[in-house]
């Protein structure tokens, strides 16, 4: 295990009609808490498999059990006002912790591979930033070697303009980064439909 390295993932607790409530429009809220479920075991199964310290987010709380809640996942809870917030406090609670690379990923991209997260920690062997464009405008990944206040505090956050706003931050803040490949979230029935998920779900 790579200890200067570690993976943060953001995970929702998993609670019907608090999960994926875009997509529970047109599935319903129980339909949509299984997709979530497969997405966050989908997660996990990735993260286990690089080498690098892990820690799991939980929006609200500490669950008893959990798929995350194993020896390969350290655990804590989200904290801040919004999405922004939560996410700096995070990052930055690593960087304090003593970790050099930290790249924080959600639970919504099926198409998210190990290669991927090795691919983001090597990239922060050359640039100070790593960004994982999602096709919907926003980013399925972020990696940093230091907290960057600017990318995370007041902003505005699902909207298409994410991603370019990111892009520009890093700009202006004449930071270096690199991109992976582009991916695609679920949070949509039609996004769903087009991942390799919806066969199980026909």
């Amino acid at each position: 295990m790579t200890s200067g390295s570690l993976l943060i993932i953001f995970t929702k607790n998993p609670e019907p009609g608090l999960v994926k409530t875009r997509l529970a429009r047109s599935i319903g809220d129980e339909k949509a808490l299984e997709v979530y479920e497969k997405l966050r075991c989908h997660t996990a199964l990735i993260a286990e498999k690089a080498a690098v310290n892990r820690t799991a987010c939980y929006s609200h709380f500490l669950p008893a059990t959990d798929i995350f809640l194993t020896e390969h996942f350290n655990a804590q809870l989200q904290v801040g006002e919004d999405l922004g917030e939560r996410m700096l406090n995070a990052i930055s609670r690593g960087f304090d912790e003593g970790f050099r690379h930290i790249v924080l990923i959600g639970t919504d991209c099926y198409e998210l591979s190990t290669a991927n997260l090795d691919s983001a920690f090597l990239a922060l062997e050359r640039a100070d930033a790593v960004v994982g464009p999602a096709l919907d405008g926003g980013f399925y990944l972020i990696g940093l070697n230091k907290p960057i206040p600017e990318l995370f505090l007041k902003r505005e956050w699902s909207t298409k303009e994410v991603l370019s706003g990111t892009l520009d931050i890093l700009q202006c803040l004449s930071l270096s980064y690199e991109l992976l490949p582009e991916l695609s979230d679920i949070d949509t029935f039609e996004d769903l439909k087009k991942s390799g998920l919806w066969t199980h779900e026909a």
